[in-house]
């Protein structure tokens, strides 16, 4: 732990400082050279999986009434929609049709990265007795991570209003994480297979159980995935998911677990994927101790330790094949968009075994 020009106090069981004063990276600094050697050499069949959800499931707003669907619309051309337009249409010895699109789309809706400003807490990281906003490794709203004050400035811009930026994480943004390539070793953690498709909330012993049986070893660096079967739930469901269904699928983890968050920070995992909607039990199991986090494994792993969360992930091809073949490892690429300022990001991971 260096100085630190943010903060005189770190928070208990945080690694603020680890990685130096001004770290960005949290516990992707664990990817290591050695560490995508050890990824690639598990490439042995040349088969690819595609991780990521159709960006347009869910479907709806019901995992979150603030997220919607993406909107594709057409650019403008000479004032016409620029989709299957005619460059010359009034020359039919001119052949040229041309397409092109944009989206309006909530960076979090559907297989996503958390960055590390995604999730802060009141801390007093200056010993003052006050607490005060942080996030990971000290950084501060208004200071580092901007946003405006007025809700006129949140959201969809009103018909006629300004499309402009209005927030912009000058520290901890996702092109942190999109500039380090985000590629190294997956390690499968199959919670469906032993828990079935209902929900379960998984905690230490009982994922400790799940990792013996399975022999799966957890090492510094590697980036580790939880199968649920949640997502290809939302898959079966076309587009139209059912509160009642979702609610009763899939194992999410205990993030009121002091043991299990002890075991996060242990293992070394570098990174923490899951294929529901976010990666815990969502409300938090029981009441908070010592702190008012709404979600305690988001707090512990975003603001303490630097770990970057993945939802929503299609992991349910990969840990079939994974089983049916007696492994539980792979090459994992998955950089998200390196879109400056953005607290969070689409994902298209590719997982090599």
């Amino acid at each position: 732990m260096t100085a630190n020009p943010r903060w005189t106090h770190r928070p208990p069981g945080s690694n603020w400082g680890d990685f130096g004063p001004d770290d960005q990276s949290g516990r992707l600094n664990l990817i290591t050279p050695d560490k995508v050697r050890q990824a690639v050499a598990e490439v042995q069949a040349g088969l690819t999986f595609c991780l990521s959800l159709p960006l347009d499931l869910p479907g709806g707003n019901l995992l979150n009434p603030r997220r919607h669907p993406p909107v594709l619309r057409p650019t403008l051309r000479d004032g016409k929609p620029n989709l299957n337009y005619r460059l010359v249409a009034d020359n039919p010895r001119h052949s040229d049709v041309i397409c092109d699109d944009l989206v309006l789309m909530h960076l979090q809706y559907s297989t996503q990265w958390d960055s590390l400003a995604h999730v802060g807490q009141l801390f007093d990281a200056d010993g003052d007795g006050v607490p005060e906003p942080r996030y990971y490794n000290g950084y501060r709203p208004q200071v580092d991570i901007f946003g405006p004050l007025d809700g006129a400035d949140a959201g969809v811009p009103p018909a006629g209003g300004s499309w402009k930026s209005t927030s912009r994480a000058k520290a901890l943004g996702i092109e942190r994480m999109a500039e380090r390539g985000v590629q190294g070793r997956g390690v499968m953690i199959d919670l469906q297979a032993h828990c079935g498709s209902g929900r379960t909330v998984i905690g230490h012993e009982r994922l400790m159980a799940i990792l013996a049986a399975d022999g799966v070893t957890v090492e510094s660096g590697d980036m580790v995935c939880l199968h649920t079967g949640f997502a290809q739930a939302l898959i079966d469901m076309q587009g139209e998911p059912d509160a009642q269904r979702l609610a009763s699928t899939g194992a999410v983890l205990d993030g009121r677990d002091a043991k299990l968050l002890q075991w996060i920070t242990d293992s070394g995992l570098s990174v923490l994927i899951a294929d529901n909607y976010a990666v815990e039990s969502h409300p938090a199991t029981g009441e908070p101790e010592g702190c008012c986090a709404t979600l305690p494994l988001h707090e512990h792993c975003l603001f303490k330790q630097g770990i970057h969360l993945g939802e929503l992930w299609h992991l349910t091809p990969l840990a079939e094949w994974l089983r049916a073949h007696g492994r539980r490892r792979f090459l994992l690429t998955a950089p998200p968009l390196r879109l400056p300022g953005a607290v969070g990001s689409p994902v298209t991971p590719v997982a090599t075994v």
